[in-house]
């Protein structure tokens, strides 16, 4: 895919944006970027309101939005996310792990960040606690749509993961689908070893019987 371009918003009394100007201006010259903008955040208030821009440095670099001092080497990681088939998950993660839920939820809203980009959070027992719980948000926020109901067979595998923590948020979601094909799946955990996922899948189980 091409380069991408580059956005960066900027303030005058900004200690760490000049080390940024540098960096993403290297980038250009080495065609790592195609084009940087740079705008005084001062000067264009209505630009930086347009993206919720509330401090600086901030950059746009295709969809990815980042905020404060990055390095070199993490930029060119986010460049080559963008043709990376895992490149939105890790970004979803990001904005998850630094408690930006708007932008996350946003991005899911617009179909630019997808709910299967989220899986892989549901499916690391290790993950962060506020990632995951932000992860959760975002696809209980779904509960009922068909966007939740075409991760039926992901979830599904998810049920038989070895972790009971994730056996149990699988099961968990897979009764907001709302969807009857749930049910062999929740029937199955419903007889787990585990007395916590055996409760939630039971539940569930009554949610898609419903339906």
């Amino acid at each position: 895919m091409p380069q991408p371009d580059a956005l960066l918003l900027i303030a005058p009394d900004c200690p760490h944006c000049p080390a940024v100007l540098d960096i993403l201006g290297r980038m250009v010259k080495a065609g790592e970027i195609a084009e940087l903008r740079v705008v005084n955040a001062m000067l264009k208030p209505e630009l930086a309101a347009e993206y919720g821009v509330r401090s600086v440095p901030w950059m746009k670099l295709g969809p990815f939005e980042l905020t404060g001092v990055r390095s070199h080497e993490e930029l060119q990681e986010w460049v080559g996310r963008l043709s990376s088939p895992t490149g939105m998950a890790d970004y979803l993660h990001l904005l998850l792990k630094e408690g930006r839920l708007d932008d996350a939820h946003r991005l899911v809203q617009l179909g630019v960040g997808r709910l299967a980009d989220l899986l892989p959070i549901l499916a690391n027992p290790e993950a962060a606690m506020n990632v995951r719980l932000g992860a959760n948000a975002l696809l209980e926020g779904q509960a009922g749509s068909r966007a939740l109901a075409d991760l039926l067979p992901q979830l599904a595998e998810l049920a038989r993961h070895p972790d009971a923590r994730v056996r149990a948020d699988a099961c968990y979601f897979l009764g907001l689908s709302g969807r009857p094909e749930a049910g062999p799946v929740l029937a199955a955990a419903a007889r787990d070893a585990d007395a916590e996922v055996r409760e939630i899948a039971t539940e569930a189980l009554a949610q898609v019987s419903k339906g």
